[in-house]
């Protein structure tokens, strides 16, 4: 799988924006495991077969098992996913799936079982993800 456009080609100067949001995910105190499950989450929304495809090696690559991988799809239905995985997971479902309007519950308050002393920094991030995800994909697949 290849992107429709190879970003590369083209002046790097707005793609700086980019980098810095990945940078800064990378460093905002979630796990990076679930910081993978929730890009993958969100490419499987947006039906991006080349980002399905980096996503799940990532995830991988950062101890992710083969069995909750294969289940995120169902993830609602499956035992293996906690309480603050499930929040992530229904949040970012929430600002991805463009064909239904997320919950405004869900939205205002934002994925409560992520509070703790970083929580204003941290709640946050699953619409940064999910900002960069569809950023990113617009640039590759054009």
């Amino acid at each position: 799988m290849e992107p429709r456009l190879d970003y590369r080609k083209f002046n790097q100067e707005p793609l700086k924006a980019l980098f810095a949001m990945e940078q800064y995910i990378a460093g905002c105190g979630l796990d990076h495991k679930l910081v993978h499950l929730l890009k993958l989450r969100a490419s499987q929304l947006n039906g991006c077969a080349y980002c399905i495809d980096m996503h799940s090696i990532d995830a991988r690559a950062a101890g992710e098992t083969e069995q909750r991988l294969y289940a995120l799809d169902a993830w609602r239905e499956t035992p293996f996913f906690d309480e603050r995985e499930r929040a992530a997971l229904a949040w970012i479902e929430a600002v991805t799936d463009q064909r239904v309007e997320p919950p405004r519950h869900l939205v205002a308050r934002g994925p409560r079982p992520l509070s703790g002393p970083r929580s204003s920094h941290i709640e946050g991030q699953p619409y940064k993800m999910h900002q960069d995800i569809v950023d990113w994909k617009r640039c590759l697949m054009f």
